[in-house]
């Protein structure tokens, strides 16, 4: 039997009924996204009517927007941020005591248990810029961008385990399948690049994040809209290179009459996966002269290396940060790092709050730092947005395992911890929200992962509750059926 046909016989009226609620569903998006996008890449000879041939062309938000495109540093294992950004002199004051009851009662952590020792940070802090923002001398080139940042001391998640707690950051639910924040983003706004991707990955210290390719993944919307993973060293991407034995000319004719197939089965059976397809070997045919270029950071003047502490063909957090910049200027919609190294237990040495912390955080602070100068000179600071990160926060006490050993460091902590940004539509030299004398929890502003999720898409012109995508029946959106924007922190 003809396997179309046979399809055909097999479709249930609830098949039809989904199919028919989707069509819909793509076609009220259209008009919430200006409407034009979705008809502009529509096939001009009516062959693949309603069928979108370019899923990432550009789209106008619905909302005014103050940042068009995203980078967000995710340091992988979660930085102390009571080391860093959130300066607590009472725990110094009392520092090698019990933790008050109160404080741990009903509370189970990743790697303590009993009644630790309350940990006040090693680290000499500055007040920095006009604003006076506090900042620890681990950071000291973010010292002089401080007026730029806004440091959001009040975070908080439900997960208190790595992969959970990522996954819950970049994708709203601790569990693998939902699409990240990256994949909404360009679902929602496209592309300003049709040579390049719209949402790209980059990953230094070797390991990858810790949700795997989930935290970039893209779920149940059309995988169009994952993150495609570059590499500073070696083939940008993998596989895109042409095989032994062709050339850009074959390539051409090869893809041309897959095309043809694909758009074949388009018509037959409508499944926007088949067009998704299309628009992903067209983008690798279009990558294959694009990417090299724009990956290419020896292009960079020497002083603009030296600022970023970037050294070509190294696959460093500088030369991403560098990456970042090269690839929001041509139009990448979000380009999302990934840093491993900082699950700061006090193991081994590298991961004590004293040296451990004073090298690893040169890593990040350099080119963070030179980042943002970067992009602010070439004008697009103002609407590009700056997110660093961790999964969670660190604990107020020392590590169970190790707290009778010479390292000092700190368990997982959901209940409190920072995060800065900068740039597109958030205040300069703000810090917002607070911790307890202690830090063991919220006492000012508290700002759920769901709440930093419902601004960054603010920002981009969207009410969260509005990006939906169906799925099994029901409308899903990122921050699930939660989430605030968090409007005092934006300009």
């Amino acid at each position: 039997m003809d396997p179309i046909f046979e399809h055909r016989l097999l479709a249930t009226r609830r098949h039809l009924l989904g199919s028919m609620a989707g069509g819909i569903g793509a076609a009220a998006l259209g008009e919430l996204l200006g409407g034009n996008a979705a008809a502009a890449a529509t096939a001009s000879d009516g062959t693949l009517p309603g069928l979108v041939l370019d899923p990432m062309a550009s789209k106008t938000p619905p909302l005014p927007a103050k940042a068009k495109r995203v980078i967000v540093i995710h340091l992988t294992g979660s930085p102390p941020h009571l080391d860093l950004y959130d300066h607590k002199p009472e725990l110094v004051k009392h520092s090698g005591e019990e933790c008050p009851a109160e404080t741990i009662a009903g509370k189970t952590f990743a790697f303590t248990s009993g009644t630790p020792k309350l940990l006040g940070t090693p680290r000499k802090w500055v007040r920095c810029g006009k604003s006076g923002m506090e900042l620890s001398d681990a950071i000291p080139n973010l010292h002089r961008v401080a007026d730029k940042l806004c440091v959001v001391n009040s975070m908080f998640t439900d997960q208190f385990n790595h992969a959970p707690a990522e996954l819950m950051l970049y994708t709203g639910s601790p569990r693998a399948g939902r699409p990240s924040l990256g994949s909404w983003a360009t679902y929602g706004l496209g592309s300003e690049n049709a040579n390049l991707p719209g949402f790209v990955v980059l990953i230094s210290s070797g390991v990858q994040p810790n949700g795997g390719t989930s935290s970039f993944g893209s779920g149940f919307l059309p995988s169009v809209y994952q993150g495609v993973q570059c590499r500073s060293k070696g083939d940008p991407v993998l596989y895109v290179s042409n095989p032994p034995g062709m050339d850009r000319a074959l390539r051409r004719k090869s893809l041309d009459a897959l095309k043809d197939l694909n758009e074949l089965q388009a018509r037959e059976l409508g499944n926007p996966e088949t067009v998704t397809r299309i628009a992903q070997y067209e983008l690798a045919f279009r990558m294959q002269a694009s990417v090299p270029d724009v990956m290419d950071i020896s292009r960079e003047p020497q002083q603009v290396l030296d600022a970023y502490g970037a050294t070509p063909g190294s696959p460093s957090l500088a030369n991403n940060c560098l990456l970042a910049r090269r690839l929001v200027e041509e139009g990448v919609r979000f380009v999302h790092l990934f840093d491993w190294g900082w699950d700061f237990h006090g193991t081994n040495p590298a991961e004590d709050i004293r040296d451990g912390l004073t090298k690893k955080a040169a890593t990040v602070d350099r080119p963070a730092a030179a980042l943002i100068e970067d992009l602010e000179q070439r004008g697009l600071l103002e609407d590009t947005l700056i997110l660093c990160t961790g999964e969670f926060g660190r604990t107020p006490f020392r590590e169970g395992r190790t707290a009778e050993g010479g390292i000092l460091g700190r368990d997982h902590f959901p209940d409190c911890y920072s995060v800065w940004m900068a740039g597109g539509g958030v205040k300069g030299g703000l810090t917002y929200g607070a911790s307890d004398d202690l830090g063991f929890k919220v006492a000012r502003d508290p700002v759920h992962v769901h709440d930093l999720q419902a601004t960054i898409l603010h920002l981009l012109g969207f009410d969260h509750t509005k990006l939906t995508y169906r799925f099994q029946g029901r409308d899903f959106r990122l921050t699930d059926v939660h989430g605030q924007v968090v409007k005092g922190i934006l300009t």
